[in-house]
Parts: structure tokens; C-alpha cells; sequence
């Protein structure tokens, strides 16, 4: 457990996958209800409670039910990086969920559509070619 001027950063065990971040959900920690923002980052996921008032006295550890109203995260690849790496004869579905969602969000903050040509080439130069492409 951090904490910040706003109150306690509730740190979990294990990085929370396949969700979206910085979401609202819901914390059950011993019977109490507690309303949390979710950020999920590279490496760990951390609760910020919005009402730092309803965190209970928490030790080192503590063990709770965080309830998601949002369902998973789509990790599906745009048209335009599909074709780009099927045209250069390379396998978009080697990289792992991790791999994936980096590439998806680095493609997604591109600002114009050069800055998306050049990351899209960008990728699909990384990727492994497909068996008997050169």
C-alpha cells in the first residue's frame, strides 16, 4: 500500500489483463464498499480509492474482491497493420498479449497519418516473416 496527498494507492498482487485502465470499479475489502479508479501499468495494477474516507485500516497485505463493471479489452489488430504485414509476408499473431498491446497503443497515438505509415512500417518490421517468406 502507497499513498498519496489524495489518500491510499492500494497496490495488487498481480497486473490486472485485459482490462481498460484508469476505469472506476468497486473494492469489497472486508465487507466494506469501496470506489476505486483502476490503473493498470506496464508492470502493476493500483487501486486509488475516490473516497479515501472508506479504506479501513489496511496492513502490508490485505485481501479483498475488486468487482469489474467493464468487460475485457479488444486486442484486435487495425485493417491497415493487418494488410501492412500480410503484404510484407510477416506474422502479426507472434506477438504476445503484452507485445500486442504495446504495438496497438504506440499505433493508436499516432497524430497524423504519416506518423501512422511510419509506425505501422515500424512494426511490421519487427515481426518474424511467415514460413517461405524471404
Amino acid at each position: 500500500m502507497g499513498r498519496t496527498p489524495d489518500g491510499p494507492l492500494l497496490v495488487l498482487t498481480e497486473r490486472l489483463g485485459g482490462h481498460d485502465t484508469f476505469l472506476s470499479g468497486r473494492l469489497d475489502l472486508n465487507g466494506t464498499n469501496i470506489p476505486v479508479r483502476i490503473m493498470t501499468l506496464d508492470d502493476v495494477t493500483v487501486l486509488h480509492p475516490t473516497d479515501p474516507g472508506t479504506v479501513p485500516a489496511l496492513r502490508t497485505r490485505w485481501s479483498g474482491t475488486l468487482h469489474l463493471p467493464h468487460g475485457l479489452r479488444p486486442q484486435t489488430a487495425p485493417g491497415d497493420l493487418e494488410s501492412a504485414a500480410e503484404a510484407e509476408g510477416r506474422i502479426l499473431e507472434a506477438l504476445d498479449d503484452a507485445e500486442l498491446r504495446y504495438a496497438l497503443t504506440f499505433l493508436s497515438e499516432a497524430t497524423t497519418r504519416e506518423i501512422r505509415g511510419a509506425r505501422i512500417a515500424a512494426i511490421v518490421s519487427a515481426l518474424p516473416p511467415a514460413r517461405g517468406a524471404a
